[in-house]
């Protein structure tokens, strides 16, 4: 057997080694009438359907938003937006954020929320569930209602996957405290016969 480096099972075993995320914007409703906007990165596809999922706390606005409003947005932003993530980071004070002045963004069209302006792709969500327990954090599962894409990072069947990406980057985050800009990427070698 390769020699392994044991490592510690709890909260410290994230910031073991690096971990490849999609680096998310997710905005929600707030009760006042203005719109939060949070940057996350344990985020997924939850089916081959229209189901879309984040992890979140109760202790967070967004948690509470997206439970009060039942909806919820959600923006991939571009690798020369970063900084706009780490904007919508920015602490709360006086229960609302400063930062997100800065933020750009453009109203949704089917649920009661706002996107980033510029990101590549954009989901609207109604709320399917919220599934708490994952000791002190919650899984949020939004059905998809309506999705937007930049024209250029639209793939086409005329449009080398390759080239696509080279001309829009994706962005990536590196859990713990790092990001990256993908460009580059190669062909999976799925096996003959091999299905979803």
């Amino acid at each position: 057997m390769t020699s392994l480096r044991r490592l510690p099972v709890g909260p410290e075993l994230w910031e073991s080694c690096f971990l490849v995320a999609p680096l998310v914007v997710v905005g929600t409703k707030e009760p006042d009438g203005s719109y939060d906007l949070a940057p996350k990165h344990m985020v997924t596809p939850m089916s081959w359907d229209n189901h879309y999922g984040f992890v979140c706390t109760p202790a967070h606005g967004t948690y509470m938003n997206a439970r009060r409003e039942g909806a919820f947005t959600v923006s991939f932003p571009r690798p020369d937006q970063i900084l706009l993530t780490s904007l919508a980071a920015a602490p709360r004070i006086d229960a609302c954020k400063p930062s997100l002045v800065g933020v750009p963004t453009f109203p949704a069209e089917t649920v009661d929320g706002v996107l980033l302006e510029d990101a590549y792709l954009h989901f609207e969500c109604e709320l399917h569930r919220i599934i708490d327990g994952f000791a002190r954090n919650s899984l949020i599962v939004g059905k998809i209602v309506a999705a937007w894409a930049a024209p250029d990072s639209v793939r086409e069947a005329d449009v080398d996957d390759q080239d696509l990406i080279a001309n829009a980057p994706l962005l990536a985050y590196l859990h713990f405290g790092r990001w990256a800009r993908i460009d580059a990427t190669f062909s999976y070698p799925f096996h003959v016969g091999s299905q979803r």
